[in-house]
């Protein structure tokens, strides 16, 4: 395996067309003939070319190709520095990476700071408002009170707060589901799992573009403040990597090179997390972790620039200090006791928990994803009001529910002598309400955990990490409670012999700390950056050992239970073309040659016979991104490989010379005799024979694209075993690798083929129900029906009961309602069919019986 020789210098550079100048407009005499343009020309003309494709994924090593040719471009042109002038541009060239990082990291601290402004003035709106200022939250409104706060007004102190709190939440829920479905689809979901795929060479156009950028920013509060069971670290990194994306749009170093581009988006997703988290640290490792995975490795040079984004956008959050803390970290604990040994026990248990969590949650959310994806496409609004609506009409009834995440962990984070009065109105803390408190707290676990589930992935903006961490909390703080008073009940039980008899022996505000631990590793199945980020997130030094034996248990319960985070698994879902590194892939002993696809089924170009109506065709009649250019598709010998792009390049530049005469032939390569007779089979090469000098073709009746085809594309043998391969698509991240032996094209192998073969073998081994799937969504959709339909009978019977004992009136609706009583079933409001159909209720009769119509 490896790049093929190429007979000249190792260049592929495509040449620059003859360009018009202001002599040939300005003179009338005949124009000079055409010069040999400067491959610097060449390569800055093409570029406009080379702009990447919607959905279609980067050649890195092309790429790298093409930076190489700049940089060597660049050194032989031999422009001197001569003035102070070009002196100062060449220091600004050679540091611009640094400033763009500067300017990158400043404005992703400023909308990190601002997010979390107005997502905790939303959060407190829901409850009252401030009459000293409308503009307030509830601690600066109560910023100088000790006490009661009388600035603080609750809109009501009884139950009309409930239906006042569940409609704030749904109008929060609406406006934001709206503006992502108007304005920008893609500021919807997380984003890490689609920023995965395009640090490894996946193009989407718009995903990072400005709209995207400002209406998630904008609707991510909202998201938060409605109390849907969403975080916003997961869509932090896609703002911040949008930041980068727009920023770098002004600086033409960025807007050509890809690679370059990655390492920003690199940088920008540490930032992201560290801002969130306020983890600078964490924010890094997290990048190195979890975002680099699929691209060609994390360098040093890039792990510098993300480590100086991740500081200087934590340094700008310090400044702004949001929270008036005048401190980094969000949740601000001090454990004063140490933890024991016997306690190892306990943060097993966790870490299993953890990593049981994160199997089940991602089980049943890619199901109800799926059921999303057939049922609920054109619903994306109305679906987010109604999980916005039942998780404020059923959160409302459990304290931890309803209260803010990130204002629950804290609390649940905190040792009991470190909880103010006011704080603990839950009995968090009494001996004799720790049974009422854990049954609070097991509720908690349960209905978040349901809410999670449904929640994640619709169309606002929705992370996962915050919901994770806080069901982790509630959890752990509940085994700490039943650990304490295990202790408590039974001190004199040997492993309780280290305990002091006047000194609280377990905390249960730690147990909560670990369980977030383990349930941000065991959903997103990283175990590194989550310890530091939790110590950074908490500043519990002492408990770096018990959380990473938590960690450490979780990972290897998930690892155990399957492969890959919910990031991960949205990737497959979505079908998206990336390999993870983490993950080890074993064939079983396939080569190369049982997954390519054969020489006998592609598109080719030959090097000679082509004519430009042929040309013309194939690529009219395919959408494949390059072509194979062998001598003849007789003897299929591999010449080269050239991009569509090019192609199309070469046609449009070239109509200006050949008229677009259909039957001007096309040529994609030069051979000389001995090369004839090599193809033939009857020439012996001499190596020791200087390469020959590259020509310069101007025949008008000839369109030459030698200098578009790349000679030296790189190329396998069919016995190569399929995980080497696949560890080159990794590393090097080609788009192609073409498949030769003996110099003959043999097929060729992509990302999409490994994929689609990694899936059939592990459908062969773990067969998948799909039928049995499809068969519990209808179900479930019938049942969702029913529930509908009978909720609509039931209001429009009690709207029908108001209008008669208000007005002594009985409407047309109300007399339905009626007779459908005395027969003993609900019936709808009269709709078309086409309306009923639409909204996948079936049809129904003028009785409201179910017609026999296919749904």
């Amino acid at each position: 395996m490896g790049r093929r020789g190429d007979p000249h210098d190792g260049l592929s550079i495509p040449l620059h067309a003859r360009r018009s100048s202001s002599y040939d407009h300005d003179h009338d005499h005949d124009p000079p003939p055409p010069r040999r343009p400067s491959s610097r020309e060449e390569e800055e003309d093409l570029q406009e070319l080379r702009r990447y494709e919607d959905f279609t994924t980067i050649d890195w090593v092309q790429d790298a190709h093409r930076s190489q040719t700049r940089k060597r471009l660049k050194l032989l042109s031999g422009e001197r520095i001569s003035t102070w002038r070009e002196r100062l541009e060449q220091i600004y060239d050679d540091g611009q990476a640094w400033i763009v990082v500067s300017l990158v990291a400043t404005l992703i601290g400023i909308n990190a700071a601002l997010q979390s402004i107005v997502t905790e003035w939303l959060s407190d709106l829901r409850g009252g408002y401030c009459a000293s200022g409308w503009y307030l939250n509830r601690k600066f409104c109560c910023w100088e009170s000790e006490g009661t706060c009388p600035e603080w007004r609750p809109y009501s102190t009884g139950i009309a707060a409930y239906p006042i709190f569940v409609c704030f939440a749904a109008g929060f829920a609406w406006v934001s589901a709206f503006l992502v479905r108007e304005f920008a689809p893609y500021a919807a979901g997380s984003g890490i799992s689609e920023i995965k795929c395009i640090l490894a060479g996946f193009i989407m156009k718009n995903f990072l573009g400005a709209w995207t950028l400002l209406i998630k920013s904008c609707c991510l509060p909202l998201a938060i403040a409605s109390g849907l069971q969403v975080g916003k670290e997961g869509p932090a990194v896609h703002v911040a990597v949008c930041t980068g994306s727009v920023v770098t749009r002004f600086f033409s170093k960025y807007r050509r090179d890809a690679g370059k581009m990655r390492e920003i988006f690199t940088a920008c997703s540490a930032a992201g997390v560290a801002v969130a988290f306020g983890a600078p640290i964490g924010g890094v490792l997290f990048a190195f972790e979890e975002m680099s995975a699929g691209g060609a490795g994390f360098p040093l040079k890039t792990l510098y620039r993300t480590f100086f984004c991740a500081l200087i956008s934590v340094t700008v959050l310090s400044a702004l200090n949001p929270f008036r803390t005048g401190q980094l970290v969000l949740f601000q604990v001090t454990y004063d006791r140490d933890w024991h040994f016997f306690e190892i026990v306990n943060f097993l248990f966790l870490g299993v928990a953890g990593g049981l969590y994160g199997a089940f949650v991602m089980k049943w959310n890619i199901r109800y994803v799926a059921f999303r994806k057939r049922y609920l496409a054109r619903w994306g609004v109305p679906e987010v009001v109604g999980l916005a609506v039942a998780t404020g009409v059923v959160g409302w009834w459990n304290r931890w529910v309803r209260m803010d995440m990130t204002k629950g962990m804290e609390m649940l984070f905190r040792e009991c002598a470190q909880l103010e009065s006011w704080e603990d109105e839950g009995g968090l803390c009494e001996y004799g309400s720790r049974w009422r408190v854990s049954a609070s707290l097991l509720i908690a676990t349960v209905m978040r955990i349901f809410f999670v589930i449904i929640s994640y992935g619709a169309k606002i903006p929705a992370g996962i990490f915050v919901p994770s961490m806080a069901v982790g909390a509630t959890f752990g703080r509940l085994v700490g409670i039943v650990a304490n008073a295990i202790q408590q009940t039974f001190p004199t039980w040997s492993v309780f012999a280290v305990c002091s008899p006047d000194v609280p022996c377990i905390t249960p505000g730690t147990y909560a700390f670990l369980g977030a631990a383990a349930a941000l590793s065991g959903i997103m199945h990283i175990s590194v950056s989550v310890v530091v980020i939790m110590f950074e997130l908490t500043g519990a030094l002492n408990y770096v050992l018990p959380c990473m034996i938590v960690v450490g248990a979780t990972k290897g319960v998930s690892e155990y239970l399957g492969k890959g985070g919910i990031a991960d698994r949205m990737i497959a879902v979505n079908g998206y073309p990336f390999l993870d590194s983490k993950e080890e892939r074993n064939f079983g002993g396939v080569r190369v040659g049982g997954v390519m696809q054969r020489a006998r089924g592609l598109r080719v170009v030959t090097v000679r016979g082509m004519r430009v109506r042929d040309v013309e065709g194939l690529l009219r009649e395919t959408e494949f991104r390059g072509f194979p250019v062998v001598g003849s598709e007789s003897e299929m010998v591999l010449v080269g490989w050239i991009g569509r792009r090019e192609i199309r390049y070469g046609l449009e530049r070239a109509d200006v010379d050949v008229g677009g005469r259909d039957d001007v032939e096309c040529v994609f390569g030069r051979m000389s005799e001995e090369e004839e007779e090599e193809m033939e089979g009857t020439y012996t090469p001499d190596l020791s024979a200087p390469a020959p000098a590259p020509t310069y073709d101007t025949d008008p009746n000839v369109i030459d694209f030698t200098r578009y085809v790349d000679p030296t594309p790189l190329t396998v043998h069919p016995a190569l075993p399929l995980e080497t391969c696949s560890s080159l698509f990794q590393s090097l991240g080609p788009r192609v690798i073409l498949v030769e032996h003996y110099g003959k094209l043999r097929g060729l192998v992509t990302v999409k083929d490994l994929l689609k073969f990694t899936a059939m073998v592990e459908n062969r081994e773990h067969p998948r129900d799909y039928e049995g799937e499809e068969e519990e969504q209808r179900r479930a959709w019938d049942f969702l029906g029913r529930v509908g339909r009978r909720v609509r009978g039931v209001s429009g019977d009690l709207r029908g009961r108001l209008m008669r004992e208000r007005f002594g009136l009985l409407g047309v609706g109300e007399e339905r309602v009626r007779r459908a009583e005395a027969a003993g079933e609900f019936v709808l409001e009269e709709e078309s069919e086409s309306e009923d159909d639409e909204r996948g209720l079936g049809m129904y009769d003028r009785n409201g019986n179910r017609s026999s119509g296919e749904r």
